[in-house]
């Protein structure tokens, strides 16, 4: 049986994913290389999980670390091949990664909580953001996933998921839905049930 968030009509299913904090561990100092790209655990199966479940996963992803020039494009366009290839070797896919270079202060419409990737993403693929999931680690990924008019957001507790859950607990509306890491995120996607619940 198919998921209540499945849809059908042709349309693609997506599942949007932030990077840092959702797939892999974040860093105060920056993913810089592959060399500090270090998987949380169950990520990877969990990528496998959708995708087999017939779900086109995106990454959606602040990157200001190319903007403070410690990590060129073409270096990070490196590490994203390597991402990919590790997914694909785990049973997973992910079609395509929209990314923000730019640093905090300059006022794009790229950077998250501005909804820019997603709408590339909408206009690159025809997809109806409201048939959407995206699920993130942090206040700026819910807020752009809600303004972008998703139709679930999911926050992770990894990365920095618990304080952001207890900010947007003093800052309503919350997350669609709270669960522990991207493995119990693609549970309840699968799933979403309440006996699924974080």
């Amino acid at each position: 049986m198919k998921s209540a968030l499945q849809h059908a009509g042709g349309t693609l299913k997506v599942v949007f994913l932030d990077r840092d904090g959702v797939i892999n561990r974040d860093s105060p100092d920056y993913i810089k290389s592959w060399r500090e790209f270090e998987f949380i655990s169950g990520s990877l199966s969990a990528m496998a999980r959708l995708t087999r479940a017939g779900f086109t996963l995106m990454l959606i992803s602040n990157q200001s670390a190319v903007g403070r020039e410690l990590i060129s494009r073409p270096g990070l366009a490196r590490l994203h091949y390597r991402l990919g290839i590790a997914a694909a070797q785990a049973g997973g896919r992910i079609r395509d990664i929209f990314f923000c270079p730019h640093l905090p202060d300059s006022h794009c419409h790229c950077r998250k909580p501005a909804t820019g990737m997603l709408q590339q993403a909408s206009a690159k693929y025809g997809l109806d953001l409201s048939k959407s999931v995206f699920v993130g680690d942090s206040v700026t990924d819910i807020r752009c996933a809600q303004a972008a008019g998703c139709d679930k957001s999911i926050l992770v507790l990894t990365g920095n998921g618990s304080i952001a859950s207890r900010d947007l607990t003093r800052q309503a509306p919350g997350p669609d839905h709270v669960a522990a890491d991207l493995a119990a995120a693609a549970e309840w996607i699968l799933d979403p049930s309440p006996s699924s619940a974080a």
